[in-house]
């Protein structure tokens, strides 16, 4: 069942976050992050403009899927906004992310969005295997500007028109 996010979700949710920053290449986050610090992050998540949707089976949270704000205050660009996902590593490969992009995707009209764009570390190609599935393209890269483990990666943008 995916759903809207609510504060009882943010535990598991920065718990999958966290699992990623720890495998490395699935986010520039190279320290784990905090409860404390994500509750900024959530209230920020209007859920009629910028929601934060959550896969669960089970009574357990095995993805989130979140859309956020680009460039904040510029009024050209409300009808875009930036997809982000991840699923926890026990839930992977059973369509838990492409249910959450597709949701969101299909959710983001009726918020005024116009684009989805995904920014993806090159390294992951899950990621942008799961992006090309679901109808993202690729629409630029920026070479070489993060440092992860002694190793040079760059950020690739995936979007998508809505």
């Amino acid at each position: 069942m995916i759903r809207l996010a609510t504060d009882t979700d943010l535990p598991a949710i920065v718990g999958i976050y966290n699992e990623a920053v720890a495998e490395r290449f699935a986010t520039a986050d190279l320290t784990a992050v905090t409860l404390e610090g994500r509750r900024m992050w959530f209230a920020e998540h209007d859920p009629s403009a910028f929601p934060i949707y959550v896969f669960e089976e089970d009574g357990l949270v095995r993805g989130w899927c979140s859309l956020s704000c680009y460039r904040s205050g510029r009024e050209a660009l409300l009808g875009s906004a930036e997809i982000s996902y991840y699923v926890a590593s026990n839930a992977r490969g059973r369509g838990v992310g492409s249910a959450l992009v597709r949701h969101a995707t299909r959710q983001a009209p009726g918020l005024g969005k116009r684009v989805l764009f995904a920014i993806l570390l090159g390294k992951n190609r899950a990621s942008i295997h799961l992006m090309e599935k679901c109808g993202f393209e690729l629409w630029g890269c920026l070479p070489d500007v993060a440092l992860i483990e002694g190793e040079l990666v760059s950020h690739l943008y995936y979007g998508r028109k809505v």
